[in-house]
């Protein structure tokens, strides 16, 4: 038997399991299977706690999508991840560092319950993302017959394609989302955000997820979305309010050389066991 906490960061579920206290070795047919809605527990992401690699790190922090792949970021997860270390006991400290397979994140659980992730310094280089191009702009055009997508990219630990829209709510996530999210030129697949301007501080934001179709929320595609848009000159330097179908989190970056500071809820559901 598996014991394991059900999580979600504003709607953004996870299936978290601490793999240091027992034993863990998941397929990628059993992670598909506890992500599974109907047959399963039912989760975005399966989020695995486990022992650190590095010396100055306090845990590794491992994601996996619902389709059975790893992948190497999640921010509504890093918080979710924060949140569960402390319920469980596993570190009193209030600033935690995590080895994660894109660098080091570091968490930190603010005095209100909301937990701040330090997402990292973003990255904008075609080959760190990675692109199909050399060229680096700000930003790119895909065209096929039936239409043309312009959008900004950047990695945040893995790879975002942000589109600005006049309306997050009649936006095609699920038709331009899936043809995006796995077209040839985004080598690793991509998150797809749909990005709304409501003023300089202030956005709406709907991300279509690779391997996981819409979330109500994505942390990472929340800060790619403001770096995007400030880099594309629609938002300015401060904290910015980030609107997700979930709830909202607060986004702060101060430009090229700056990591990004992400803020928001984590909420325990449930607790359980299965046995795969």
């Amino acid at each position: 038997m598996i014991k394991f906490t059900k999580m979600h960061g504003l709607g953004n579920d996870f299936v978290v399991i601490d793999a240091i206290s027992q034993a863990i070795s998941l397929s990628p047919k059993q992670i598909k299977f506890i992500a599974d809605r109907h047959f399963g527990i039912g989760c975005d992401q399966l989020l695995l706690v486990e022992k650190p690699v590095s010396n100055n790190a306090d845990f590794k922090y491992r994601i996996f999508n619902a389709d059975g792949s790893e992948v190497a970021q999640c921010g509504n997860g890093a918080r979710c991840f924060a949140r569960f270390i402390r319920d469980k006991n596993l570190s009193a400290k209030d600033e935690i560092t995590v080895d994660t397979n894109s660098g080091q994140l570091i968490l930190t659980i603010d005095s209100n319950g909301l937990v701040t992730v330090n997402m990292g310094i973003p990255e904008h280089l075609p080959a760190k993302i990675p692109l199909s191009t050399d060229q680096q702009a700000f930003s790119y055009t895909l065209s096929d017959n039936q239409a043309e997508a312009v959008f900004g990219a950047v990695s945040m630990g893995n790879p975002h394609a942000v589109i600005t829209v006049d309306n997050v709510n009649t936006a095609p996530v699920a038709e331009v989302g899936a043809t995006l999210e796995s077209h040839a030129f985004f080598p690793e697949r991509a998150n797809i955000g749909f990005m709304q301007i409501i003023n300089r501080r202030h956005i709406k934001l709907r991300v279509y997820e690779r391997g996981a179709a819409e979330t109500l929320a994505c942390g990472s595609g929340a800060c790619a979305a403001v770096v995007i848009g400030i880099e594309q000159n629609l938002l300015d330097r401060e904290t910015i309010a980030v609107e997700l179908p979930g709830g909202q989190l607060e986004i702060n970056w101060m430009g090229r050389g700056h990591a990004v500071f992400m803020t928001g809820p984590a909420t325990s559901v449930f607790e359980g066991q299965i046995k795969l």
